[in-house]
């Protein structure tokens, strides 16, 4: 059943408008996912993150679009988006289902995609904002040309797959170039080993939306702890 949005609620731009923390549902506990859900959005959260692997691109399977219906009404009644990381091979067969679930932003992988332009252009024709990821091992360079084509870039600042991954150093840099390559304009994230202390630097490179799932969902109290990692990273 597709998931709809509220007259009153933000658009999707708007709840990712500004620096923003978006915990990432991956490291929830799924026998209690609503309530935290509700409890990270309760303190503050208006980006959820949702990681979908398939066992192909990446070695792990986690979820579909059933979950992201799941959790869609919960999400736009509080006034905040689903922001969906396709980390799967041939993502074009899937944009539309996670479309009909709620997705507000769908985001591919470059290199999981031979026609990314063509890919985004339908994220985008199904009413989702497009975005663009990046593995740690692709030049910031590969946006360049379809800088124009996403509205989103992803900085992936550990290697997709896994969770509770450490930080990669050089990442800084990397996201640094690539807002260069984006314009000021460009919504650019980053996902991988974001916590109270990672996020500073990444912030000060030109990232405005950090993902965070271990450091918030792992945590004894997951509210407090993405309101630790949103005042570092001087985020709403």
């Amino acid at each position: 059943m597709e998931a709809l949005r509220a007259a009153d609620s933000p658009s999707p731009r708007e709840a990712f408008a500004g620096r923003r923390v978006a915990p990432s549902i991956l490291a929830a506990d799924f026998s209690r996912l609503g309530e935290q859900v509700t409890e990270v959005m309760d303190a503050g959260a208006r980006v959820i993150h949702v990681d979908v692997m398939d066992g192909h691109f990446v070695p792990p399977i986690t979820i579909g679009p059933l979950v992201v219906s799941a959790i869609a009404d919960r999400v736009h009644d509080a006034g905040g988006a689903l922001d969906v990381h396709l980390m799967i091979e041939r993502p074009a067969g899937q944009v539309g289902e996670f479309a009909r679930a709620g997705a507000d932003c769908i985001t591919i992988h470059h290199e999981a995609d031979p026609h990314a332009h063509r890919t985004l252009a339908a994220i985008r024709e199904a009413g989702c904002l497009a975005g663009l990821a990046l593995n740690p091992g692709t030049a910031a360079e590969a946006v360049s040309d379809l800088a124009d084509a996403a509205d989103l870039f992803l900085c992936m600042t550990v290697n997709p797959g896994w969770g509770g991954q450490a930080f990669i150093p050089e990442s800084p840099g990397k996201v640094e170039r690539m807002r260069s390559l984006v314009g000021t304009e460009a919504m650019l994230e980053v996902d991988g080993g974001i916590d109270s202390e990672t996020v500073v630097p990444v912030a000060a490179a030109g990232a405005g939306l950090f993902v965070a799932g271990s450091a918030v969902f792992a945590q004894d109290d997951p509210a407090e702890a993405y309101r630790a990692i949103a005042a570092a990273a001087d985020a709403q």
